[in-house]
């Protein structure tokens, strides 16, 4: 019995960290910055909230065919800049 909970256990916690990581990057999120990301237009604070919550994805994204061109295009890099956030090196 004391097995199969400590399996339950390892599942659980695994199934967990699976899901904070698919949480956390979600491309859907950074719609507040299009702005900013196809126009040139300044962020804003909600686009940088979101840009920092989610830069741990920046390069997951960017080997993504669907996003690469968006992040990383030179307005994407003002972006960053100007929340204050390091451009990553993928």
């Amino acid at each position: 019995m004391a097995k199969v909970v400590a399996m339950l256990v390892v599942v659980l916690a695994v199934a967990a960290a699976m899901s904070a990581e698919a949480q956390q990057c979600n491309a859907g999120q950074l719609a507040v910055c299009a702005p900013a990301i196809v126009s040139g237009a300044a962020p804003t604070a909600a686009c940088c909230s979101n840009l920092r919550a989610q830069r741990t994805c920046f390069c997951q994204y960017a080997r993504n065919p669907a996003f690469s061109r968006y992040i990383n295009s030179p307005n994407s890099r003002r972006a960053l800049t100007s929340c204050g956030i390091v451009i990553p090196r993928c």
